[in-house]
């Protein structure tokens, strides 16, 4: 007979085994290799004691002269793999028995069973909801996002596991958060998402991820919010209410007829200053990863901009590849750096731009956004805007 520490055991290795195998980890063999020697470690008991030093010799085959000090290579794959592990949980892994996990601060990876709904005993006859809890609403509005996107670029299956594995992201809503958004949310103009559905093979999925991730950030915060692919915005639309757009918006034909005074445009790999102040560059160039162990970097454009004939806002996050498009929406939804944000926008009467062009750097891996950074921002001055209401708490 199996004694149950082996049928454990075995449970715990197959898991591993079926991330493995996922679409999410099947093309990063640096990733798989990471996995496999982390869950190994952990499973036997000896992770405790891992230090980076041992992980870049083991994994990456450093030399024995490898500073983790001055090199970041475990720590950005670790952070790397976090992310990895969440993503396929969200998708492929929603169904999956065991949890894994790589908690912050080491590198002991986690195993937990996922919780088991157990129906009740009676089932009710059907009822008809009259008006469906706050919760419900941001789940279904996220879900609308992940939808509407898929519709437009055929990923259905994806942003399906999207719609039934996520949760509101309505705790965080800092000082910083709501003055960020408080010209988008304080108005009584609906509120249009819409969705570039002429996003390359390049974007396409960072358009999805951002459009995802402000349906769960919207959602419990504007009542009026409509969703649409860019190919069939109307005029009245953005005459009558504000516009947040998301991915390229080359090929919109609604949009670019919008009047803009731009200082900086998003080109086919990188974003051109059209008017450089002293010692910045006239183009901020995208760099792809030099190998598949490296992280790459993309520039992402955030413009916030007058509407039709000055009425409402619009806000663009705009970038030429995944990471940047995704990580524009994430840096402008994540409580942490919207402080950085607000510090390096605000003015010196203490106020912020009301409409402004931005750029940010966005470092990734594997196409998933690690880590943020402001580079500049450029006032735009389209004339007087009247003052910005207080959000109500």
């Amino acid at each position: 007979m199996i004694s149950a520490m082996v049928l454990e055991l075995e449970a715990l290795h197959s898991q591993i085994h079926r991330i493995l195998q996922s679409r999410a980890f099947r093309t990063s063999e640096v990733q798989r290799n990471l996995l496999s020697y982390l869950a190994e470690k952990s499973i036997s008991g000896n992770a405790d004691a891992l230090k980076e030093y041992v992980v870049g010799l083991d994994v990456f085959a450093k030399p024995a002269t490898y500073d983790p000090r001055q090199e970041s290579t475990v720590r950005m794959h670790v952070a790397r793999l976090r992310q990895k592990l969440a993503e396929y949980y969200r998708f492929e892994g929603a169904d999956d028995p065991i949890i894994v996990d790589l908690p912050k601060g080491g590198f002991k990876v986690t195993f937990e069973p996922r919780a088991i709904e157990i129906p009740p005993a009676f089932s009710p006859p059907p009822v008809v909801e009259v008006a469906a809890p706050r919760y419900r609403r941001e789940m279904i509005l996220a879900g609308a996002c992940a939808v509407a996107i898929v519709c437009a670029l055929f990923f259905g299956a994806r942003l399906w596991k999207m719609q039934r594995t996520s949760t509101p992201e309505t705790a965080n809503w800092t000082p910083e958060l709501k003055e960020l958004w408080a010209p988008i949310l304080s108005s009584n103009r609906p509120l249009v998402i819409c969705l570039s559905t002429v996003s390359s093979a390049s974007t396409v999925f960072g358009t999805a991820s951002g459009a995802f991730r402000l349906g769960q950030f919207l959602g419990g915060r504007k009542h009026d919010i409509q969703l649409t692919p860019s190919d069939q915005l109307s005029m009245p639309e953005i005459a009558m209410g504000n516009v947040v757009f998301v991915g390229p918006s080359t090929g919109s034909r609604t949009i670019k007829a919008v009047p803009m005074d731009q200082q900086l445009v998003l080109e086919n790999n990188g974003i051109r200053n059209l008017k450089p102040r002293l010692g910045e560059p006239v183009f901020l160039a995208d760099r792809p990863p030099l190998d598949p162990q490296d992280s790459a970097d993309s520039y992402a454009l955030v413009s916030h901009v007058p509407g039709l004939v000055g009425n409402g806002e619009l806000l663009y996050f705009s970038g030429n590849q995944i990471p940047a498009v995704a990580g524009a929406v994430q840096a402008f939804t994540d409580a942490g750096f919207a402080k950085t944000l607000v510090t390096n926008m605000r003015k010196t009467d203490g106020t912020l731009p009301h409409f402004y062009q931005l750029v940010l750097k966005v470092r990734s891996m594997d196409d998933m956004p690690i880590d943020f950074a402001y580079v500049f921002l450029r006032e735009l001055s389209p004339g007087k805007t009247p003052p910005i209401p207080p959000i109500p708490r």
